[in-house]
């Protein structure tokens, strides 16, 4: 499937099962993996349609979903040693989905030789597309994306609540983020935040974005001060930045916050 092939499938299950459902959530539709962990219906249709289109056109890939994941422990394990593989997120955001905020996104990410190679994030209520090839820039709504200038105070966001309001050095406090890396990431490209903090490094939540970061000239890495891999052992934590200079600056102030 050519990139755009791939974008044109995520906006068509969105249409099918997620975007009607928007609001629309039978309680019995709605159920918890694991503690505050939700899944819908809508998550699981998208990632078997997702799943299906992908294996068809690449038989010998190996296809990463988050739910998929959920019943296979074994899955990510053979992911890390595929030499081809895809990671797909139907419902990024969910809780935000269930809570009727439009902040959700379908996201996939290509691996071919342990690199992202190209990543889609779309986010149905908001009708943004954000696409990343590696070499060929990162786009939004075919429009060329570039990281702007940084401003004269930095700010930073985090997904962990406990960290929220605390400050990294002289650093402005930090903020919440999205609480949906399928628009964290692309807000840090556009600007709205210099640098996230994560806690949790799922693949499917970060490798699409970390494409769209490099190539719009940003940076993710670990907490431990290592380049992002798609395939590697999930890290303690990452810090994705506006650029490496505020990855290395954020990166050596992280002992300053608690339960690192």
């Amino acid at each position: 499937m050519d990139t755009d092939a791939v974008l044109t499938l995520l906006q068509d299950v969105a249409d099918e099962v997620i975007s009607p459902r928007f609001r629309d959530l039978a309680s019995e539709e709605v159920v918890e993996k694991n503690p505050g962990d939700l899944v819908t219906v809508a998550d699981r249709e998208a990632e078997a349609l997702i799943t299906k289109a992908l294996t068809a056109s690449y038989p010998d890939a190996l296809v990463l979903g988050e739910e998929a994941e959920a019943g296979d422990p074994t899955l990510e394990e053979r992911y890390r040693a595929a030499d081809h593989a895809f990671t797909v997120d139907p419902v990024d955001g969910t809780r935000n989905f269930v809570h009727g905020s439009p902040d959700h996104a379908v996201m996939v990410a290509e691996i071919r030789s342990g690199a992202v190679v190209r990543s889609w994030i779309w986010q149905p209520q908001h009708q943004l597309s954000y696409v990343a090839e590696l070499g060929a820039g990162a786009w939004r709504n075919g429009e060329r994306l570039e990281r702007p200038p940084l401003g004269e105070a930095l700010r930073g966001v985090t997904s962990r609540r406990s960290w929220v309001g605390r400050a990294l050095g002289a650093l402005a406090k930090l903020d919440l983020t999205w609480v949906c890396c399928g628009v964290d990431y692309p807000k840090l490209v556009e600007g709205a935040a210099d640098y996230a903090l994560y806690h949790k490094s799922s693949p499917w939540d970060h490798a699409p974005g970390s494409l769209l970061l490099s190539e719009a000239g940003c940076f993710l890495g670990t907490s431990d001060g290592v380049t992002y891999a798609p395939q590697a052992p999930r890290p303690a934590g990452l810090v994705a930045a506006a650029d490496r200079t505020t990855y290395d600056l954020v990166q050596g102030l992280l002992s300053d916050l608690p339960g690192r």
